[in-house]
């Protein structure tokens, strides 16, 4: 027979803290809390199962519960002395949610329930404090009727600030118990005003309300918005936490607060947190009065901590502190209520915490012997780690946001408006902050992306251009802010009434999606000793080698600072844009026959060469995969008149032969056309100029440094054997003629990205012609589930809402269907070659929980953008431990 209820403290706990799940974070907590002797008050915990039940059942509650509940308050009442409901000695109690996941104010509480018009009476002779009965009454009210009646939370306010201001007091602290009758006497006439009915006395109608309430609470907005953002499924539920009510707001000896056994922002080992004397738990948080310090050392002038205070309480509380981290081994954020000079324990859990304090505090424990190297690993998700890499927003800055996009690529950055990439390069070498604002960005902005300190696209999605660039280049990036029109001939962008023009400044959070109006206040990221520690474990522990998306020098120095160890793809194209090459590049395009195009790709011939020689000497004898030209043909040229008529006049021709041959190369779905390895086989030529100058720039650095490089030629877009043994060929044939003419032998490897579902499911066929295989998960995607990268931005979040798709799939890979892919595509090709190395180098790369799935299918390598390499690195090794490459505190 099923169980719903779990009791805990007063000498029975049923539960405990690896029972999260059921009894939610808090109530599993509870109970091992009572389990390890700290003074918790009696109380029960309705599972999360419960939850479950009521959302699909239309708010009624599973056969049974009810006669669980009254045996557990029946226990309550035998373990405090109290009954539910006695004119007497009430017994009260809290009502609060409890997920198996933290979020902090995203559901409901509610305290002091128990009291009516007949109860307060008796609390008020019981106490022999009137003020703290009807205080107390008046708290319930005020909380019942907003969590359960819906009454808004201003129109009790407007009664405590009338009755205030007529006793011409400063504080409602100092109203009398004949104050807050009159206070509960206008509250209850809300209540009937709002409601049509009278404020319940019944106990029981209250509690079963509550309950119901909170199971309510897990859908109310902000909590479907925060699970939203924290990846918390909603079919987990929350469980209800029923309590004995201990009162901090029974008089001077009296308090309640909360604290953090080690101080959350920096990750410094003092306690850190605030109390308020004579108060309830809302009220820490309400602001109405301002709490004061825990300790002395953390007391600005003029407040009064509670060190001084209440000195054996404090001691009292530095003991828990003590038993806590050593139970849980981690730094918890409690609550707790002192009543008349005893500290009870209302709740414990792992404390939220920045990066730098995550990473210090996992250092630091396992350099106090509380946890192992493993276990620091595991206990900073990797995705915080942006933080530190990345300037981050002030989080006590103002910020007026315009509008919101999809956060394509960490960090902040603020700037004045610019429409077009040359505008921003122009600026940028004045000197100038600025922001590259696009509908979407193209291959020819390379160089404005560059000279931007961050970019907004209108269009595109988590892996669209100006996402995959921005994050190789460490730029913060909006992308797909849909609500934003842009018009360049007016120069504006304009959303939600607002209209802003080139020049105005503009602050980009690439970390949240949002665009913020004005300057807003930065915070530069420092590297701390702790994370190179942390680093260096991490890399113990991982099996996956990480290595980096780069093709240029800045891109591989950056990469090798972080600790790649290679670079996994290096895409050709980008360096073809450079001012000094591109015209040559076009002058290849348009050639009519072989003869001119092999004309043109020598002029290019020693710029790839260059370019490759000062990639292999960053990487001084680690592995460069170098993909040999992917984009079709029609993306090198220029679209404008303007442009247009620029590169007739260059090459000497008429600006209709180039508006013709534009015409001639577009296609109509160019993703699926002229591209990869089929450039490759019709125009051999280009890819055997780019084998040419990889090999060239191989035997140069071997001679300059007497380390060979470990070049690793890349054939995109191949979905047959066939093609991957003509292309092969090619570079092979190179090869060879290069190392004649330089009296030289080269290792070097030829592979390919699997990229097309083709490719996947006959990776044994390919494997023949095949020394790797690269996972090009952008483009798989898209071919696997039918989505363009670019447009699907537009609709995947209303999928991912509905639950079609648990998260964007070119965030984190599809294990259903792309995965699965990429599973076969493994289990064929080393089927068929048993040492076939294989990696991945789409942006799935850099993402934890594709990084998760990347170590069970057992690949090589993961390579992502150079910012994300410590993400990947500690990624890796969480994966490699177990952990997922995910962590929730709870």
């Amino acid at each position: 027979m099923a169980k719903w209820v779990y009791g805990f403290g007063a000498g029975l706990n049923e539960g405990r803290a690896e029972m999260k799940n059921l009894l939610g974070g808090k109530g599993a907590n509870l109970a091992e809390m009572a389990a390890i002797g700290l003074p918790v008050p009696p109380g029960f915990t309705i599972t999360t199962e419960v939850c479950t039940h009521f959302d699909s059942h239309a708010g009624t509650y599973p056969d049974g519960l009810d006669a669980e509940v009254k045996a557990a308050v029946a226990r309550i009442e035998g373990a405090v002395g109290r009954r539910f409901g006695d004119a007497a000695r009430p017994l009260l109690v809290s009502v609060r949610s409890g997920a198996r996941v933290s979020m902090p104010g995203m559901m409901d509480t509610v305290l002091n329930l128990g009291l009516n018009d007949t109860t307060v009476a008796g609390l008020a002779a019981e106490s022999g404090d009137a003020r703290f009965a009807w205080d107390s009454y008046r708290r319930f009210i005020q909380m019942f009727g907003g969590v359960v009646l819906g009454v808004e939370h201003l129109r009790f306010e407007d009664i405590i600030d009338a009755v205030t201001h007529a006793r011409f007091l400063a504080e409602d602290t100092a109203l009398s118990a004949a104050d807050w009758q009159r206070v509960v006497s206008g509250y209850k006439e809300v209540v009937e005003a709002e409601t049509g009915k009278p404020f319940p006395q019944d106990p029981w109608a209250q509690l079963w309300a509550a309950i119901g309430a909170v199971f309510g609470s897990w859908m109310n907005p902000r909590a479907v918005t925060y699970r939203k953002l924290h990846d918390i499924p909603a079919d987990w539920g929350t469980a209800v936490n029923v309590q004995a009510m201990v009162f901090g707001n029974m008089g001077a000896d009296c308090a309640t607060g909360v604290c953090f056994t080690r101080d959350p922002s920096t990750g410094e080992n003092v306690i850190y947190g605030e109390f308020l004397v004579n108060a309830q738990g809302e009220d820490v948080v309400a602001g109405i009065r301002t709490p004061q310090p825990i300790s002395i050392a953390s007391a600005k002038p003029g407040e009064t901590a509670m060190e001084q205070v209440m000195p054996a309480v404090h001691a009292e509380l530095l003991r828990v502190r003590g038993v806590l981290e050593q139970h849980y081994r981690d730094m918890q954020d409690i609550e707790f209520t002192v009543q008349q000079g005893r500290l009870y324990m209302l709740q414990t859990r792992n404390g939220k915490r920045t990066a730098a304090a995550a990473l210090k505090v996992a250092v630091d424990m396992a350099r106090e012997g509380l946890i192992d190297e493993a276990e620091a690993v595991k206990r900073v998700p990797p995705a915080q780690l942006d933080q530190l890499l990345h300037p981050t927003l002030d989080p006590r800055a103002e910020r007026h946001v315009m509008s919101r996009g999809l956060p394509a690529s960490p960090g902040a950055a603020c700037g004045a408006i610019v429409f077009s990439a040359d505008e921003a390069e122009a600026r940028a070498k004045k000197g100038e902050a600025v922001i590259l604002v696009r509908i979407e960005t193209s291959p020819e902005d390379i160089h404005g992306m560059h000279a931007a300190k961050g970019i907004l696209t209108t269009r595109g999605g988590m892996t669209s251009h100006a996402a995959v660039v921005a994050r190789g280049m460490g730029r913060p990036c909006v992308a797909g802010a849909g609500a934003i029109l842009v018009d360049y001939a007016a120069g504006t962008m304009a959303s939600g009434g607002i209209s802003l023009r080139a020049g105005d400044i503009v602050t980009l959070d690439g970390s949240t999606g949002e665009v913020l109006i004005g300057r807003v206040a930065m915070v530069e990221p420092q590297l701390s000793g702790d994370f190179a520690t942390l680093m260096g474990w991490a890399d113990k522990c991982r099996r996956m080698r990480v290595r980096a998306n780069a093709e240029t020098p800045l891109d591989a120095e950056t990469a090798r600072r972080f600790g790649a160890e290679g670079i996994g793809l290096c895409r050709t194209e980008h360096m073809f844009f450079e001012p000094d090459r591109i015209v040559a590049v076009r002058e290849m395009i348009m050639a009519a026959e072989e003869a001119g195009r092999r004309r043109a790709l020598a002029k290019l011939l020693p710029f790839q060469r260059q370019d490759f020689v000062a990639l292999f000497r960053i990487m001084a004898g680690l592995p460069v995969t170098i993909r040999l030209l992917d984009p079709p043909l029609h993306e090198f040229l220029p679209h404008g008149p303007a442009e247009q008529a620029e590169l007739a006049a260059a090459l000497g021709v008429h600006e209709q032969v180039i508006a013709r041959r534009v015409v001639d190369l577009s296609e109509a779905n160019p993703m699926l056309g002229h591209r990869g390895c089929r450039l490759g086989i019709t125009f051999p030529e280009i890819y055997e100029m780019q084998a040419r100058a990889i090999f060239e720039a191989a035997i140069i650095v071997a001679r300059e440094s007497g380390a060979p490089p470990i070049p690793e030629v890349m054939i995109p877009l191949v979905s047959m054997k066939r093609e991957l043994d003509i292309t092969r060929a090619q570079v092979e044939r190179v090869a060879g003629a290069v190392c004649q003419e330089a009296g030289m032998k080269l290792d070097y490897s030829v592979g390919t990205m699997i990229e097309l579902p083709r490719a996947a499911l006959t990776a044994d066929a390919i494997a023949d012609a095949a020394d790797f295989f690269s996972f090009g998960t952008n483009d798989l995607t898209q071919t696997t589930l039918g989505l363009s990268r670019d447009d699907a931005g537009r609709f995947l979040p209303h999928y991912v809402e509905q639950g079609i798709l648990p998260k964007d799939p070119f965030v984190t890979i599809d294990r259903e269907g792309v995965g699965a892919l990429v599973r076969i595509a493994a289990e064929k090709g080393r089927g068929r070659k048993p040492g076939l190395k294989l990696g991945i180098c789409g942006e799935h790369g850099g993402d934890p929980a594709s990084i998760a799935f990347c170590e069970s299918v057992g690949l090589d390598y993961v390579s992502c953008s150079p910012y994300r390499v410590p993400v990947a690195r500690l990624a890796a090794a969480q994966a490699a431990l177990g952990a997922g490459g995910t962590d929730r505190t709870a």
